[in-house]
């Protein structure tokens, strides 16, 4: 990158060609272990330098859970796993104050920190908890911190939570609570292999090699890529495209026949706020020092997708979250008074 690229941004080159050096080492790294889903890893990663969670939704055996713990060892991040179950606790998760004797002689109460004291939590089958199980983890997603008998405990830096689910059709799931929904940054979901794909995944997993993972990044390192993808710059006119495309997803008015006819309630400004976040890190990864409007696509479907609530209606014509945002991005205009 020109010395004249990174002063326009307010940005140092040294910053910059870190954020495509250390970008790279992790995708290759990465590689070593998931073969393909190549979308869900770039999602993934957008996800993390974007200070935010990510929900991964696919079907048992896809390599969810093997994707993030590959991420942990490729960012030397601390790592824990909680296996969803409908009898675990909040207080499985959060953690809980224990009876203890102290040196003294008398007794006190000591806090035992949950599995979600780590940098990166797996959140496994989050859909098959219940409801009030899965809300335990609300306050640790957008505050960053934890609250147990009155006492707020702050979360460990960089944090975050990349939740797995099987789809909400099979048996033995719950949905997750729409508050629960907004905090997660994108929903990603996982495809199944092709032909190609599932033979290398074959050849990996019945031999006698299995791949070894080293670290090529840090939390710290993490913290810098996140503070340069957020010094992105994006156009007025394609932040107030994602303006126009949030409040389009709302019923009632909306450029869109399928928001008016199948959507209950649209998009929170949190969905605007993953679009910028999500565009401008999407730009850096792909070399490119400004956000676009395709970059703002790009990222819709997951930014979206568990933002829009479907009605009886929707429901019924089986229609996905998906159609619906493929329709606003070709019917929302790009410019004021123009074409999409």
């Amino acid at each position: 990158m020109s010395q004249g690229t990174a002063k326009a941004l307010a940005l140092d080159a040294p910053e910059i060609d870190a954020f495509q050096t250390t970008a790279a080492a992790i995708r290759a790294e990465l590689a070593k272990a998931i073969v393909g889903q190549d979308e869900v890893v770039r999602h993934v990663l957008i996800g993390l330098v974007s200070n935010g969670h990510t929900l991964l939704e696919g079907v048992p055996g896809l390599g969810k859970t093997l994707l993030i713990r590959a991420l942990g060892r490729a960012l030397d991040l601390s790592f824990s796993r909680v296996q969803f179950t409908p009898d675990l606790m909040p207080a499985d998760i959060t953690g809980t104050e224990i009876m203890e004797e102290r040196d003294d002689g008398r007794r006190g109460f000591r806090f035992q920190r949950g599995p979600v004291f780590a940098n990166l939590v797996l959140a496994d089958e989050i859909n098959r908890a219940t409801p009030k199980t899965q809300s335990a983890l609300l306050e640790a997603m957008q505050e960053r911190t934890v609250t147990v008998a009155n006492t707020t405990y702050p979360l460990p830096a960089p944090f975050f939570v990349l939740a797995t689910q099987n789809p909400i059709e099979q048996e033995g799931t719950y949905p997750l609570p729409e508050a629960q929904l907004d905090r997660f940054l994108f929903k990603v979901n996982v495809p199944f292999p092709s032909a190609g794909e599932l033979s290398e995944i074959l050849a990996r997993t019945t031999g006698t090699v299995e791949p070894e993972l080293s670290p090529v990044a840090d939390g710290a390192a993490l913290i810098a890529m996140q503070r340069v993808a957020r010094q992105i710059p994006m156009p007025t006119a394609v932040a107030e495209y994602v303006s126009r495309l949030v409040v389009a997803t709302h019923p009632g008015g909306s450029a869109s026949r399928l928001v008016n006819e199948t959507i209950r309630y649209g998009a929170s400004p949190r969905g605007g706020q993953a679009l910028v976040l999500g565009a401008k890190a999407l730009a850096l990864f792909d070399g490119r020092y400004n956000a676009s409007f395709d970059d703002v696509a790009a990222v819709a479907p997951a930014a979206l997708r568990h933002r829009l609530l479907l009605n009886f209606e929707g429901q019924a014509q089986g229609i996905s979250p998906d159609d619906v945002i493929a329709e606003l991005l070709a019917v929302v205009p790009r410019e004021p008074g123009g074409r999409s």
